[in-house]
Formats: structure tokens, sequence, C-alpha cells
């Protein structure tokens, strides 16, 4: 898309004039022959989103990655060098070479290599990882996606002045990716002055339907329904599945005249009640002046000592105290539960606590419904909807998960994990194992064991174990993986519903009398450098699904267990396929 595509001025009564940061078609062509001889960085998903979202103005004012002062007021006061509100950083942080430097231009180009891009590098400055997490998110913990996302961001941001040649490259649901200016122009049609903007990452049930056409009733507005589909949390439900939801419901059950359908290419940070405050800044720009804000709105769950990392209304009560200066209001997602005898939903604040209701929990459309092929009643979400959920989500033996083991050298994890693979087949499922030693020879060839070519191998067979998960497919990892922020790092790649840490928890003196090449021997005189356990730290789980003591108990005995939790969970049936022969 260029310039020609994007207009720069408002056409709706909302926000302010739209940052654009696309080069003309008649200089991209000169751009593009120049960028051929520059340096380039390679963006990541997130940093693919944030490009995008700024390229057309979504995040205006910012017309850049944040540059120092902007970063460090932003952390320290939620606002930009200038004063304006903006919760969250936006960087391009980077590893620093010789090839990028300040005063230079660089491309910026896709994971592809297309070049989407060319900055002229104003500033490149170091950032600290645990003053960012604790000042943006409030937390250091990795059990916080973004935070265990954060130990492979480089050590460096870069900033200045980009030119944008052309936005990343999305072939699904064309028709309804829009711009802001897009959406303004398309809302400034429907000729109603509010327009009440809906954010979700998740499929909506009869109860998201209630409660949008409800709050654009109370404001006599329109509807912008607004679906994140750029980096959600992980494990959520994937986006091709979400927008066929939405497009059913908006084709079918909504007001034609009063709904508008857009997706948003926004990567989440998961961070709370300071990423409600930017969702509301980022709708403005797309033309709302209300936002639903939902409970514990943006929040990445549960923190290693299982706790909710925010409080469930701390969102909405951000927003609503910056209403007046972001000119959006704030909408609360009132709690509506479904009354059986009368056929319809009503607010809980509106019932007596004798009235007869009906609800299902996130957790139970996953394991009670999806999980073993029951339909979803209708009062709870649309047939339309229900159906495609269903056509997603196999039935829980059929779906993926992977077993990670972690613990020391020696610990059992590799005989518990082949005794496992015999069981799980012997139940008719296959699986792949992907063992420390063998990635090693063959994935990872090359790598020492230095902390961060430690790393590097266990986010690299956690990434084939989510490929392998999201293909359905069982995946046994055994790796001494040390880190805690690593492992979280692949179990947000993988989801944590699909995804159980197994402590093999050996005490390091069994685990040097098992060792046969004595290697704990050689890292005690000395000769090994780095040796976990020795002059390395091993850093337990804070909470794995499985812990399990190999000195008190057989590795065959361990292994059942695992069967077992397995089988409790629906990922192997009963008595496998020869029972549901019977």
């Amino acid at each position: 898309m260029t310039k020609a595509h994007l207009a720069t001025e408002p056409v709706a009564p909302y926000g302010g004039r739209l940052v654009d940061l696309m080069v003309s078609a008649e200089e991209a062509d000169n751009v593009r022959a120049y960028a051929s001889t520059l340096p380039s960085v390679q963006l990541s998903p997130r940093a693919m989103c944030d490009l995008e979202l700024l390229a057309v103005g979504a995040f205006s004012p910012l017309d850049r990655f944040m540059g120092k002062a902007d970063h460090q007021r932003v952390l320290d006061e939620m606002r930009l060098a200038s004063g304006q509100l903006f919760p969250i950083p936006v960087t391009l942080p980077v590893d620093p070479t010789p090839d990028v430097r300040v005063g230079a231009d660089v491309a910026l180009r896709s994971p592809k290599n297309e070049l989407l891009a060319v900055m002229n590098v104003e500033e490149m400055y170091d950032w600290t990882r645990d003053e960012a997490a604790q000042k943006a998110f409030g937390t250091t913990d990795p059990k916080h996606p973004i935070v265990a996302e954060m130990h492979r961001w480089g050590k460096v941001n870069l900033s200045g002045r980009l030119r944008v040649l052309q936005l990343p490259v999305h072939h699904d649901f064309t028709e309804i990716r829009l711009t802001p200016t897009q959406v303004r122009k398309t809302l400034s049609a429907f000729g109603h002055k509010n327009v009440v903007a809906f954010q979700t990452r998740n499929p909506m049930h009869r109860v998201h339907e209630e409660l949008t056409k409800r709050a654009a009733a109370e404001v006599n507005g329109t509807l912008l329904i607004h679906p994140v589909v750029g980096m959600t949390k992980p494990g959520d439900v994937d986006h091709y599945t979400r927008v066929r939801t939405y497009q059913a419901l908006a084709e079918r059950h909504y007001d034609k005249g009063r709904i508008l359908l857009s997706l948003l290419p926004l990567a989440m940070r998961m961070g709370g009640p300071r990423e409600a405050v930017w969702h509301a800044i980022i709708r403005r720009n797309y033309g709302a002046n209300h936002f639903i804000v939902g409970r514990d709105h943006a929040g990445p769950g549960n923190d290693s000592k299982g706790k909710p990392f925010y409080g469930p209304y701390d969102a909405q009560e951000v927003v609503a105290k910056y209403e007046a200066e972001l000119g959006v209001k704030m909408v609360p997602f009132k709690e509506l539960v479904y009354l059986p005898d009368e056929g319809h939903y009503e607010e809980v604040s509106k019932i007596t606590p004798k009235t007869r209701t009906a609800s299902i929990s996130g957790t139970q459309v996953r394991e009670e419904f999806l999980a073993t092929g029951r339909t979803l009643p209708e009062w709870f979400t649309r047939p339309e909807v229900a159906e495609i959920l269903a056509e997603t989500y196999p039935p829980r033996h059929r779906q993926g998960i992977c077993i990670w083991f972690t613990g020391l050298s020696g610990a059992g994890k590799s005989t518990t994990a082949d005794i496992l693979t015999t069981l799980i087949m012997e139940r008719g499922r296959q699986v792949t194992v992907l063992d420390g030693d063998v990635v090693r020879t063959h994935l990872s060839k090359g790598l020492g064991f230095n902390k961060e070519d430690r790393d590097t191998n266990i986010r690299r067979i956690g990434f084939v174990a989510a490929e392998i998960v999201r293909h359905g497919g069982i995946v046994i990892c055994a790796a001494v993986s040390p880190y805690r922020a690593t492992r979280n790092d692949v179990r947000n790649m993988v989801g944590s519903d699909q995804f159980a840490e197994v402590f093999m928890d050996t005490p390091i003196e069994v685990c040097e009398q098992r060792d046969a090449k004595g290697m704990y021997a050689k890292a005690r005189r000395g000769e090994i450098k780095g040796f976990t356990g020795i002059d390395d730290p091993y850093e337990p789980p804070d909470h794995p699904e499985i812990t399990l003591n190999t000195v008190t108990h057989s590795a065959q005995e361990n292994a059942q267990r695992i069967a077992a939790y397995l089988t409790e969970r629906g990922f192997l049936r009963v008595g496998g396929a020869a029972s549901a022969m019977r």
C-alpha cells in the first residue's frame, strides 16, 4: 500500500491528524534502489506489527520507534517526551553490529527478507530489561509472556525517521483489513455521532453479542468490532477461526447499519491497565469515542505464585481516570448471566440471589465441550459459532501436547522419557522425542554451553515442539534447560494449555553417582567450565505441572504417573484404541 491509498486528513470528528509514514509511489522506486545498498535489520513478528501500525497512524501521535527520551518518560509517567499520554513502550530492540550506526540509514526487512522501510538511525541507546518490565508491566516475573520474551530482545533500541515503502503483506481477510483512515471514512458514512469500539482476542459468544449491542444502543452509535489479529496471548484461538466467527455474527445477528468489523494487526503486550489505555488511544485513532473495557482487560493470567498479575477492575479504573484526555469514554464490560427461566441475559446487579442462572466458563468451553466433542448450547453461543469452533478443535485425544522434562544432568529425564514414549504409543498415539543430546548433534550443532547458546538451543527445541503441538502431535522434550525464564518462553511458544513441565527433582549427589561419563567429576576438577549444578546455576520450576522424585520412585512408576496425568487431561483415551473398539 502506497501513500496514494492513505489520506492524511481526518474524515471523522474523532482524534486528530493521523501520522502517515508511507512514501509516495513516485519515491518508492528510488528508495528501493537505494535500500539495496544498505545494511539490513530483520524485524521480529512483534516489530512487524508495530511498524505497520506506526506507518498508518494507529499509534498517532507516535511517528517512529521510540527514542530514549520518549521511552524513559513512557516508562516513568505513561507519557511521551512531549507530554502526550502514551502508556506502552514501542521500541525496536536489536543486537549492536558495526554495520548499524547513528547517522546512517538502515533497511528494515521482514523475516522473509522483504524490504519494508528505511530508517535513518538518529539514536541507538541501551535499555534495561528489568526496569522496562517492572515499570511498564509491573513485574519481572518470567511467567508474564512479554517479560519472558524480553530475554531474547536485542541489547539496544534503534530510533529515527522512517520511510515506509510497503506494509507487511497479508493474504487473509483483505476486505476487512482497514487502516485508520479507511475506518474513519466508513464510520462517518454511517452518520452516527458516537462510535463504540470492542476489543477482542477471543471468539464472541452470546454474552459478548448482548453486551456490544447494549453498549451501542445506550450511546445511540455505531459499533466497531475491532479484534486483534497480530500477536495475542500464547495459546489463544487462532485468528483465522476467530475472524470466521466474527463474520458469521456480523452478517446474521447485528444491524448492518450500526456495525463495522475491521481487523487490527496489533502485537499485544498483555499489559493490563496500561495496555487498556493504549487500546483506547488506538481506537480513538480509528474513530471511536467510546471503548468497552473488559474485566482483567489484556491480562496475562497468573504469576509464578498463582496470583493474577493485575486486579480484575484495574484497567477500567485507569481508562476512566484518563477519559477526558483520551477523548474516549470508558464503557465497562458489565457482568451478564443467562436466565434460563426467562430466556435472556441480565446484569448480575439486577437479579436477586435466588434467581436461577446459567453460565459456562472459558475453561469449561475448552475442557467439557470442545475437548470432548460436545456441542455448545445455543443459549451460550450461536450455532454458526459453535460449528466453526467444533471444526477447528478436534477432541482432546487428537490434540497436541508438549511434555517438557527439566532437571540436572543425570536426573533421569531421558530414561523416563523413553518409557513414557512406549506407554503413549501403546495407547494409540504417535510421539516425537526431542532429546537434548540428540538435538545438539543435529538441530543445534555448533552451539556452545554459555548462557546465550544454551538459551538458543532450548528455544530451537521449543520452536519445533510448538509446531508439532500445533499440528496435533505429542512431543516429549528432555533437556536440562536450566533457566526458568527460557522455559517460560517456550511455554508461551507452545501455549500453557498444551504444555506440561515435568521437574525431575533429583539431588545433585544422586546425579553424580549416576554419572557414567564422569562429567561431574571433570567439572569438580575444573576441566569443564559452566557445568550446570557445579559452576552454573540450575533454576528449578516454581509451579511445574508434575514433580517427580527419582530416588523413591522408579522410572517406570514416574512414567506411569505422567501417562495418568495425560489420561486425566484427555490427551490419552482410557484403555487406548483397543477399548474404543469394544
